[in-house]
């Protein structure tokens, strides 16, 4: 692994300058709590404002097509954490742009990719349904051929950012009696069609997601996506990203692991447990020199770094393991004061560890359950054999 520093072109170190200048006009205090409040992960100003900037297609865009240079989008992708830019619906967004760029028709891709740009039109991912979990393939939405249309009925859950979307990605099974990888259909549905009821859900870190009724919703045909029963092409390459199943950059100008921007949080309620802890207080005692204080906190500094330093996928697994396991640690070791949210007058971290001990169990759900992350890398990585996921045998009475 290189660690060696990257050196700044005078260029790069001004656009490190303008970066931070406009972030922190746009990323105010006002945005972060409005932001944990609603829990949407998005705040439409910030949003159209980098729109307008110019970011949103530079991030987008290949560096060959006018997009940030490595150096430039690694700066870029730095300071949003740093500021903690609301980003899911972009994450999202930017996801569902690439197959829409792919696959889409030139009337569609026309009509999408323009606000997508200047930050007008959002978009979303229709995947997981009610009973589904985490296995998308295992699809009973349907979409029904009704001329040049198509009808859609069903549900979709955990879809986030519907209420601030414009299209969901809908994954839709067109072929109910075909096996079940080649039963699907991807549309790109206007969230503004009849027949689409979006209900909000609040998770235990207070994010909101939503779920998503279709109600005999027509859709055009010329918003398909790829082939009929071709939907999991289509699938294939935003569910990889998501995943973290794509290879690393060669020139280090990348995430090692997957989640490194949920492992900001983690970082940032360490840092202040730190802090903390090394203050002295009205006695004079400060708690690092407690032996075991100073062992728990540096267990939760070494926990994290293996973490993010561990690459793709084992990262993926290893961050949400970590928050998991150290945030209660954390926690415990400052007191009840780090129960207190974000903007209480008494919390001893302003709510940073509360906010990572109810985030962290949703770390290990994203894209996926840990559980079959950990099955993906014993099948793929470690050449293991398939899980048996069938019911138990009832045993029989000799």
């Amino acid at each position: 692994m290189d660690f060696s520093r990257v050196e700044l072109s005078a260029d790069d170190r001004a656009f490190l300058d303008e970066v931070r200048q406009f972030l922190r006009t746009h990323v105010t205090e006002d945005v972060r709590r409005r932001n944990r409040e609603t829990g949407d992960n998005f705040d439409e100003a910030v949003h159209l404002a980098m729109g307008a900037a110019g970011y949103l297609e530079k991030e987008w865009r290949r560096e060959s097509d006018g997009g940030f240079s490595r150096v430039r989008r690694r700066i870029w992708e730095l300071e949003k954490r740093r500021f903690h830019v609301p980003w899911v619906t972009w994450g999202t967004t930017a996801l569902v742009a690439r197959s829409v760029d792919t696959f889409a028709t030139p009337e569609v891709r026309d009509e999408v990719l323009a606000g997508v740009f200047d930050g007008s039109v959002r978009l979303c991912l229709g995947y997981t349904e009610p009973e589904g979990g985490s296995d998308v393939a295992t699809c009973k939405t349907r979409a029904v051929r009704d001329g040049d249309d198509w009808i859609i009925n069903g549900s979709k859950m955990f879809t986030t950012g519907a209420h601030n979307c414009q299209y969901v990605f809908l994954i839709t099974n067109t072929d109910p009696q075909a096996p079940k990888h080649q039963s699907l259909t991807t549309f790109l549905v206007p969230l503004d069609s009849p027949g689409i009821e979006i209900q909000g859900i609040r998770t235990v870190d207070g994010e909101r997601t939503n779920i998503v009724y279709y109600s005999d919703v027509r859709v055009q045909d010329k918003y398909r996506l790829g082939e009929v029963n071709g939907g999991w092409a289509v699938l294939r390459e935003p569910l990889n990203t998501e995943h973290g199943a794509v290879a690393a950059a060669a020139d280090g100008l990348s995430d090692v692991s997957i989640l490194d921007h949920q492992s900001g949080f983690f970082a940032q309620a360490i840092d202040a447990a730190a802090a903390a802890t090394a203050a002295a207080d009205f006695n004079g005692r400060r708690l690092i020199e407690d032996g075991s204080v100073a062992y728990r906190l540096g267990r939760a500094y070494a926990r994290f770094e293996a973490a993010v330093s561990a690459p793709g996928i084992f990262g993926r697994v290893a961050v949400a393991q970590a928050m998991r396991d150290c945030s209660p640690d954390v926690m415990d070791l400052l007191g009840a004061a780090s129960a207190l949210p974000l903007g209480a007058p008494a919390a001893i971290d302003n709510g940073a560890t509360e906010y990572v001990y109810r985030f962290a169990p949703l770390v290990g759900i994203y894209g996926g359950t840990l559980e079959v992350f950990r099955n993906m890398i014993a099948q793929h990585v470690l050449g293991l054999g398939r899980p048996n996921y069938s019911p138990p045998q009832a045993k029989t009475s000799t």
